[in-house]
């Protein structure tokens, strides 16, 4: 402490006119020197956090199963869908069954009613209405457009015919900008599962992942997420090693075959999974980010309330900011 000066918090200009004092009255200590030095840093720290955005990016999954206007007349149940989203910076959403194709709008309107600036609303990009014959659902993606901003789409093309399609409803796949991560770009590729043809429909996205690759050779992260029904009977042991996207060591599967994503007490399956590709990505995540989040215990939910959510927990990981240069200046 120097005599005659009180310092609480030494940081910014504060930092730069103590030292200025202390050197004019002659008793800048080695310990306030120490003390200058620090805060100093830590403003510069400060700054370069708020200029140059170094930020990590959360990445969700979540089936709200048969969503669509019926949901949002439900004031309760949309509370707890919005307050799911909004926990992530982007938010893959399934099972979006609204013919009408008016529900997912609306929930966009709901999701950006609370924002205070028009750099915190979220954009969202959808596919067409997916399926075969008359059950149709759709994939929407919603994202923080601050953060990140979709550089290109397309549909994931079945070249067969309806009876021989490899996927029930094929993956819409979303090429992401996410400039202030560690990796710049990625994509996502999508996939609800028909439970019976699981072990088919997992093993095809081997083929769309090198499909993607086709379609834009500089793509090299990849996230395949979503409902693979990957769990309880659906998928039996003695079928993983036939499965190209498990037994291909390039792909690092996030979420482990005990973890439950599901919302009744009588049931324990891992149907939600995710699954990252591209050394870069992988590297850019750590594996203790994964959750499963339970809004039934986080919003003290019975579990007829959580229900009438979705049978599924959204699932999530994070990808990390840029790691920062060492070295003295």
């Amino acid at each position: 402490m120097i005599k005659g000066v009180s310092v609480k918090l030494i940081r910014g200009t504060d930092a730069f006119l103590i030292a200025k004092y202390a050197q004019e009255v002659s008793v800048l200590t080695p310990l306030f020197r120490t003390c200058v030095a620090v805060g100093m840093k830590f403003s510069v720290l400060l700054l370069a956090l708020a200029f140059h955005g170094v930020l990590s990016l959360k990445i969700c999954s979540f089936n709200i199963q048969s969503f669509g206007e019926s949901k949002l007349a439900k004031p309760d149940t949309l509370d707890v869908i919005v307050k799911c989203i909004t926990r992530c910076d982007i938010t893959l959403v399934m099972e979006i069954k609204d013919a009408k194709e008016q529900a997912f709008p609306q929930l966009m309107s709901h999701l950006n009613s609370g924002s205070k600036r028009k750099t915190d609303e979220y954009s969202y990009i959808i596919s067409e209405r997916l399926g075969r014959k008359s059950y149709k659902e759709q994939y929407g993606f919603i994202y923080r457009r601050r953060l990140v901003s979709v550089k290109a789409s397309y549909q994931y093309p079945d070249a067969h015919s309806e009876d021989e399609e490899a996927f029930s409803r094929k993956p819409f796949v979303v090429w992401f900008s996410s400039p202030k991560t560690a990796v710049k770009d990625f994509v996502i590729i999508p996939i609800h599962t028909t439970p019976e043809l699981a072990v088919r429909e997992i093993d095809k996205l081997y083929d769309v992942v090198l499909d993607v690759k086709d379609q834009w050779a500089t793509a090299e992260n990849l996230v395949i997420m979503g409902d693979f029904n990957a769990a309880c009977g659906y998928v039996p042991k003695k079928q993983w090693g036939n499965i190209r996207l498990r037994s291909n060591s390039s792909f690092l599967w996030l979420t482990d075959d005990k973890v439950d994503t599901t919302v009744r007490e009588t049931t324990n399956c891992a149907y939600d999974r995710i699954v990252l590709h591209g050394q870069n990505m992988i590297q850019a995540v750590n594996p203790a980010s994964v959750e499963v989040f339970d809004f039934k215990e986080a919003f003290g939910l019975t579990e007829e309330e959580a229900l009438a959510v979705s049978d599924h927990f959204p699932v999530g990981f994070t990808v990390s900011a840029p790691r920062r240069k060492s070295g003295r200046g």
